[in-house]
């Protein structure tokens, strides 16, 4: 299925993309000669796959019948030091709280996101290591 996304430029750096009928505004810091109304398109790719993968994760732990729960994600990257300085290195933490959570469900969760289902993970792998980490109330577990 072909994606679309319409991107029209606003002044100076900014950009509004219009994404399945929504707007993402899109800008540099005042250093690169924007005004910082929006966030940078790389740092948009970790959202993405935080988005791809959260989404995943959540629906699988529906279909385990996993309720009862809080669940955050964070995506450090770092970039190479020369252009086009795509991500080298990505480390993404799940972090679920919760009472009595099963390590094995959300484990699984994370893994068939992060290894088969998540596109975005998929296509960032081809030019980053991506490590993943999850935490189950504070306690990071074994994959």
């Amino acid at each position: 299925m072909p994606s679309t996304v319409s991107t029209k430029w606003t002044g100076d750096m900014s950009f509004d993309a219009l994404v399945t009928g929504h707007h993402i505004i899109m800008d540099v810091g005042t250093e690169s000669g924007g005004k910082d109304s929006g966030p940078r398109p790389k740092a948009m790719l970790l959202a993405s796959l935080m988005g791809c993968s959260g989404m995943d994760i959540v629906s699988i732990l529906k279909k385990m019948k996993v309720e009862d729960y809080s669940f955050e994600m964070k995506a450090d990257g770092d970039t190479a030091e020369d252009h086009p300085m795509v991500y080298t290195n990505i480390v993404l933490q799940f972090m679920f709280k919760g009472d009595d959570l099963p390590e094995d469900k959300i484990v699984k969760a994370v893994s068939l996101s992060t290894e088969k289902y998540c596109a975005v993970n998929a296509m960032l792998k081809k030019t980053a290591e991506i490590k993943v980490q999850v935490f189950i109330n504070d306690s990071e577990v074994k994959l």
